[in-house]
C-alpha cells in the first residue's frame, strides 16, 4: 500500500524533494537549508537522518542519476516540471544507491506526483522507475561516475592544475562517503582504545561505525571533537613552528565553529578567536564550553581587524569555495560557480594582506583553505609575497605531520587531496602555507 498523506515516509520524501530543490535553486548549502527548514526539523530524528542521507546521496551522484534518467525519457522534462524531475531523482537514489524495495519507491513516487500537484505525470514516473528498478543498476554502473558527477568547470580546473590522473582520483574520492574523524585534547592512543577507533598517521582518530555522536564515550566529558584529519593540520603546523617561543599568544582568524581554536587552546596557548558572524561565534563558545577550553571570542572582520595586544602567531583559515570538502558536502558541486572562486580569492588576498601587516618580527602565520582551486591557495600566497617581499616561507615537512611526501608542493607548502591516505578513508583537500616575518 502506498503511503498516506500524513505518513512519516511520505512526509520525509516530500521534505527531501523540497530541500533538494531549495539547495539547487538558491545555491545555499545543504546544511544551511536543513537548519532553517521547519518541516524538516519537525520530523523525528530517524526521519531527519533518512532525509539527510537521501538528499546527500542524490547530490553525490546527481550527474550520474541525470544521465541515467536521460536514457529513459523520450524527451527532456520542461523546466516547469522540476518537481517531477526531483521525484525521479530521489526515486533513482532510493532504488540504486540506498537499495530501497523498488515497489515501495514506485508507489511513493506516484503518490508524490499527486501531493505536489503533478497528477498528469504519474504514468511517466511509474513507467520510468519501474524500468529502472529492473535494469537501471547495471546501466548506472557502466556510466563514468567520476566524470559525470563532477561539474565541467571543476573537472577542467583540476585537470589543468594537477593532471588527468590526479583529477580523476580526486573525483573518484568524492564518490565515497567519508568516515567520522575526531581530534582529541590529549592521549590520542588511549582515546582510540576507548572509542574502538583507528589512530591515523596524522594523530586524528577514525571511527569504523557511525551512530549518534553525542552518545559516544568522551563526548560529555569534552574529550574530543569532530574534525577531519586535514582540517586539524593548520593548527598543528602553526604550533610546531612556535615550539621554541616563550609565549604562545595566537590570533585565530575566521575561527568559527572552533575546531582549530580548540586545538590551539588545548595546547595551552592564549587564543583570540575572530569571526565576523555573531551566530557562528556563539556556536564556537558552545563548543569550547563542552570541551572545557577557553579563548577570547571577538566579533570582527578579519580583513580589517588589528589586534590590540602582542601576537606571537596567527592562523587564518580563510572563507573559500570548500571544494576540498565535497566528500562531506557533495552539494558543493552544485552550489559553487567559477565566479565564486574569483570573488573569494580577492577576499582571501585582503585578509592575508591585513594579517601580514599585523605580523610582528619573528611571528609565524599559517594560511589555509579547504579548497582545491589554485586561485584560492598558491595564487593568493604568491600575490601576497610579491607585495610583501620581506615575508619568508617556512617550508613544511609533511612527514613530520604524518602525511605522504607527495603532499609537499615545490614551494614547500602543503596540498592535500581527498585521495590522500586512501587506506585510512581519505582526507579533505587543503592548501596550507606557513609564513614568517624575520626578526
Amino acid at each position: 500500500m502506498p503511503d498516506t498523506k500524513n505518513s512519516p515516509g511520505l512526509i520525509a520524501r516530500t521534505n527531501a524533494i523540497t530541500i533538494l530543490n531549495q539547495v539547487l535553486s538558491s545555491r545555499h548549502g545543504l546544511e544551511e537549508v536543513i537548519a532553517t527548514s521547519k518541516p524538516y526539523n519537525a520530523m523525528e530524528q530517524r526521519d531527519r537522518a533518512f532525509v539527510r542521507l537521501l538528499v546527500a546521496s542524490t547530490f553525490r551522484r546527481l550527474g550520474q542519476i541525470d544521465a541515467l534518467l536521460r536514457t529513459y525519457l523520450k524527451r527532456p522534462l520542461p523546466q516547469k516540471a522540476r518537481t517531477v524531475r526531483d521525484i525521479l531523482r530521489i526515486g533513482v537514489a532510493q532504488i540504486i544507491l540506498l537499495e530501497t524495495p523498488a515497489h515501495a519507491v514506485v508507489d511513493t513516487s506516484v503518490t508524490l506526483c499527486e501531493q505536489t500537484r503533478n497528477p498528469g505525470q504519474k504514468g511517466l514516473v511509474n513507467a520510468v522507475l519501474r524500468r529502472i528498478s529492473k535494469e537501471g543498476a547495471e546501466k548506472f554502473a557502466e556510466l563514468d561516475a567520476a566524470l559525470l558527477n563532477t561539474p565541467k568547470w571543476l573537472w577542467e580546473s583540476w585537470q589543468n592544475a594537477y593532471g588527468d590522473a590526479t583529477c580523476r582520483l580526486i573525483a573518484e574520492a568524492h564518490l565515497q562517503e567519508p568516515p567520522l574523524v575526531l581530534s582529541v585534547k590529549s592521549d590520542a592512543a588511549e582515546m582510540a582504545k576507548s572509542l574502538e577507533a583507528e589512530l591515523l598517521p596524522t594523530g586524528s582518530l577514525k571511527l569504523e561505525s557511525g551512530g549518534m555522536i553525542d552518545s559516544l564515550p568522551g563526548y560529555e566529558d569534552g574529550t574530543w571533537w569532530v574534525q577531519d584529519s586535514a582540517a586539524a593540520l593548520p593548527a598543528k603546523i602553526l604550533l610546531a613552528a612556535m615550539d621554541n617561543q616563550k609565549t604562545h599568544r595566537i590570533l585565530d582568524l575566521c575561527a568559527a565553529p572552533g575546531g582549530k581554536t580548540a586545538q590551539l587552546a588545548a595546547s595551552g596557548a592564549t587564543v583570540t578567536a575572530i569571526d565576523r558572524s555573531k551566530k557562528r561565534l556563539a556556536v564556537l563558545r558552545e563548543n569550547l564550553n563542552r570541551l572545557n577550553l577557553t579563548a577570547t571570542a571577538v566579533t570582527a572582520d578579519a580583513a580589517t581587524y588589528t589586534p590590540p595586544n602582542t601576537i606571537d602567531g596567527m592562523l587564518i583559515d580563510a572563507p573559500c569555495t570548500a571544494t576540498g570538502t565535497m566528500r562531506r558536502h557533495p552539494d558543493i558541486a552544485r552550489t559553487k560557480r567559477p565566479d565564486d572562486v574569483l570573488r573569494l580569492s580577492e577576499l582571501q588576498k585582503a585578509m592575508l594582506d591585513k594579517a601580514i601587516e599585523n605580523l610582528l618580527p619573528g611571528a609565524v602565520l599559517v594560511y589555509s583553505v579547504c579548497s582545491l582551486q589554485p586561485e584560492e591557495g598558491p595564487d593568493v600566497v604568491k600575490a601576497i609575497l610579491a607585495k610583501h617581499g620581506e615575508i619568508k616561507r617556512l617550508p613544511i615537512d609533511p612527514v613530520e605531520f604524518g602525511l605522504p611526501k607527495a603532499t609537499q608542493t615545490e614551494n614547500g607548502d602543503i596540498r592535500t587531496f581527498p585521495c590522500h591516505l586512501a587506506d585510512y578513508g581519505g582526507m579533505d583537500g587543503f592548501f596550507i602555507a606557513r609564513l614568517q616575518r624575520p626578526k
